[in-house]
């Protein structure tokens, strides 16, 4: 089966996540990537959005759910993320999310801390084809 790959690189946000009491009560900066393995060679043929992933859509759900929570860990942030795309795209092969905090708390110069998830959608449960 083909396989392509569409990528959601580099979406930015203002929110409040961490472990620490100032990162949640002053917020920074988190950056998210998301790639999405499926085979969109009929999407391709046919110029046809409902045949592949909708990167505007995959936006909005990683906007709401960085957002909109306030969670310890971006390693919760990965997950979900990556489990609701798998919700919205049944026929996605996998699904990689990585989510960056720039300048960690880490008590020294540090560039960037980053959470990243794999997820293989179990493809006979939603009812796709595991061949």
């Amino acid at each position: 089966m083909p396989i392509g790959t569409v990528r959601l690189v580099n979406a930015v946000f203002y929110a409040h996540h961490g472990v620490m009491q100032e990162e949640h009560r002053i917020g920074g900066r988190y950056e998210v990537d998301v790639s999405v393995d499926l085979d969109f060679e009929k999407a391709a043929q046919t110029d046809d959005l409902s045949q592949t992933v909708d990167y505007e859509q995959i936006y909005q759900q990683v906007q709401d759910l960085v957002t909109q929570n306030r969670f310890y860990l971006i390693e919760k942030l990965a997950y979900l993320i990556a489990h609701r795309v798998a919700e919205a795209y049944d026929f996605a092969e996998r699904i990689e999310v990585i989510v960056r905090k720039p300048n960690p708390p880490v008590g020294g110069a540090c560039d960037r801390a980053e959470a990243v998830y794999r997820y293989v959608p179990d493809q006979t449960a939603s009812g796709g084809s595991s061949a």
